[in-house]
Order: C-alpha cells, then sequence, then structure tokens
C-alpha cells in the first residue's frame, strides 16, 4: 500500500516536473532514494542510559529500529575511545521514507520556533539535502515531559538527482518549505 505523498509524487510531481524539465522519459525524472537521520550522543560514552533514550526516542519518531554508531579513532581530548558507542542512526526507505518526510513537512518544520524556511544552500552538489533540526520535541511521538535532555539531529535527504537545481526543484514540489 501507498502512502498519501508517493500517491502525490505519481500522480503530481512527476508530469509536473516531465512537463518543467523537459524529461522524455518517467525513469529520468529525480525521485526520493532514502532518508537517513542521524543523532549524535557525544556524553553516550560515560552514560549508556542516554544512548539507550535516544534510541528509544529515534525509534518512535521514525518507526524503525535504530543502529548504534561508535567512535573510528581514538581521542584522549573527548575521553573517547576507538569502539565507544557515540550516537545512533535509522535510515528510511519506501513508505516509510516517504511517511516520515510528509511528517517532517507537515507536522515536524511547522512546530519549530521562529520557523522562516529551510536553508536552500544546503545541498552537496550531488543532489543530497542535510538539515539540522535543534530538538527532538518538534516531532508529535515524543512526551515532552519525558525528554531529559533536547538532542539535535541531522536528516540527510538523498534523491538520485544528478544536480542540486534538479534535487530543489524535486523537493520544493514534494512540500519542502523553503525560505524564500
Amino acid at each position: 500500500m501507498k502512502s498519501k505523498l508517493q500517491e502525490t509524487y505519481t500522480t503530481t510531481v512527476v508530469p509536473s516536473l516531465m512537463e518543467e524539465r523537459g524529461y522524455k522519459s518517467i525513469m529520468q525524472v529525480p525521485k526520493l532514494t532514502k532518508i537517513v537521520i542521524n543523532m549524535g550522543i557525544g556524553d553516550a560514552s560515560t552514560d549508556s542510559k542516554k544512548l539507550d533514550q535516544a534510541v528509544s526516542e529515534l525509534m518512535a519518531i521514525t518507526g524503525q529500529k535504530p543502529v548504534t554508531t561508535k567512535a573510528k579513532k581514538s581521542l584522549a581530548v573527548f575521553k573517547l575511545r576507538e569502539g565507544m558507542p557515540i550516537g545512533t542512526k535509522v535510515t528510511l526507505r519506501g513508505k516509510k521514507m516517504y511517511d516520515f518526510f510528509d511528517k517532517l513537512v507537515n507536522v515536524g518544520l511547522p512546530r519549530v520556533r521562529d520557523f522562516r524556511g529551510t536553508p536552500r544552500h544546503s545541498f552537496d552538489g550531488f543532489g543530497n539535502y542535510t538539515l539540522g533540526i535543534k530538538e527532538q520535541i518538534i516531532f508529535p511521538e515524543i512526551d515532552y515531559d519525558k525528554v531529559q535532555r533536547l538532542r539535535g539531529m541531522d536528516i540527510t535527504i538523498v534523491t538520485n538527482a544528478k544536480t542540486n537545481e534538479e534535487a530543489y526543484a524535486l523537493l520544493e514540489k514534494m512540500g519542502m518549505p523553503f525560505n524564500k
């Protein structure tokens, strides 16, 4: 079963982009490939309960079990050893990806304090867009009273677009609120 945003993509976004950008085939139209949500937990090396809480919050937001990321190098300045847990991440594809994108655009971002739109310059040159969020409480699944510490997260939206302009057009048509 397709999500509401996936239906909108196939019925509205694809024909619109084909007409505007002059694509000859539906296969040329850029699409979302995956969304990666990364939450760094710097103090996880000293207290594993903080990592467990971050994992449960990320699981509530995405509906998928996150994996723990570990340190690749030892850094004495941060009292960090190689292999210590330092964060958590989840990769969404398919229906869960479209559901999360819909929730991010229509529920999460409007709840950000003093929100004026997402920055246009956060593309990486290959059609991928990265967005940083300062608080996890913008998502309705997180109970504000149970949050021990506000944590930020990085959301990377990976597309198969060849250029930033194609990816911008795709995300704009899908409802991403870019600042003017």
